[in-house]
């Protein structure tokens, strides 16, 4: 007896139906593919197999705009009663360098710059995750978006692990280990934005996804989104490196190259040692490239909101609150 076509067979048949007979979703299918993902109607051998196909292919703009917005419809969060400035995503977790960016963090946030913050841990091994470390900076972790919304409003400052608000993206991105490759939930997860802040900043690995990130965001109406090539993948920027940000600003593109801060390139530390972000801050420590990295990510940020009308500017405020910190 012939069985009846599964409902989510149709995506996966338009991304793999070979050389010459596949080809890319429409953003209103990726929708309607995610919807269902969400919404539990999928088997997990059709999810691998539409999640492998898609990676082999890589994501285009208008599949990633589809897929974000049936999360963002599945999600609906009621934003707090302080707007938020500036959402910034934390998934790649770091492991050549310390997270300096959570210091970049803590001065915009001391300098009345609300953050929201969303990532997971955990996914791949030998990494050190942002949900570990919030506590050395003196920045607050929530476990409920009721909690979350609170924090913001006390502290200016929220983390919410993915898994509290999306938990379906969440199991999904922890199936890594066992794919063996990331997934386009890892990009979509960046650009989910959840408290529709102002502005969004997110970090990526591969430089091939700064343009895929800008043009979703395009597609999506987001108004102000930057996207960089970060230190490990995270929202850090690399002061040994030029640093190519690439935005959207109402409805407008922008490519924004920032020089290199020094000549030569530093050499990575022999181990990590989470203390020396409390003593950065403190000022019991000094690392010249860690310092740079703080207000050259800061700087980033600053232009982003509209905070800075330059470069210069940008790191030069920067530069004035790592100073009065």
């Amino acid at each position: 007896m012939a069985h009846s076509e599964h409902l989510f067979a149709p995506y996966i048949r338009i991304l793999g139906k070979g050389r010459k007979g596949s080809r890319s979703l429409t953003q209103e299918e990726a929708f309607d593919a995610m919807s269902l993902i969400l919404d539990n109607q999928v088997e997990e051998v059709q999810l691998g197999a539409f999640l492998m196909l898609l990676r082999v292919k890589e994501e285009t703009p208008e599949e990633l705009a589809g897929f974000i917005q049936a999360a963002r419809d599945v999600i609906a969060i009621t934003p707090p009663a302080t707007p938020i400035d500036l959402d910034w995503s934390s998934y790649a977790g770091k492991r050549r360098h310390l997270p300096w960016f959570l210091l970049a963090v803590r001065l915009l946030t001391d300098n009345g710059v609300t953050v929201f913050m969303h990532g997971a841990k955990g996914h791949t091994n030998g990494r050190i995750y942002t949900q570990e470390l919030l506590h050395a900076v003196g920045l607050p972790e929530a476990h409920s978006l009721e909690q979350a919304q609170q924090q913001l409003t006390q502290n200016r400052f929220s983390y919410l692990s993915l898994e509290y608000f999306c938990p379906k993206l969440a199991d999904i991105i922890n199936l890594r280990p066992i794919l063996g490759l990331r997934s386009p939930v890892h990009t979509l997860a960046r650009m989910l934005n959840p408290f529709s802040a102002t502005a969004s900043i997110q970090g990526i690995f591969h430089p091939g996804y700064r343009p895929t990130h800008q043009e979703a965001a395009l597609i999506l109406n987001d108004p102000h989104v930057a996207v960089i090539k970060g230190e490990g993948g995270e929202i850090e920027r690399n002061p040994d490196v030029p640093c190519l940000v690439q935005s959207v600003h109402q409805a407008q593109l922008f490519d924004e190259q920032w020089p290199a801060l020094f000549s030569k390139r530093h050499r990575k530390p022999d181990t990590l040692d989470p203390q020396q972000l409390a003593d950065l801050w403190q000022g019991a420590f000094a690392d010249e490239y860690a310092e740079a990295t703080i207000i050259g990510t800061t700087a980033i940020t600053l232009k982003l909101m509209g905070l800075a009308s330059s470069q210069s500017d940008a790191e030069n405020k920067a530069q004035t609150w790592w100073e009065n910190r």
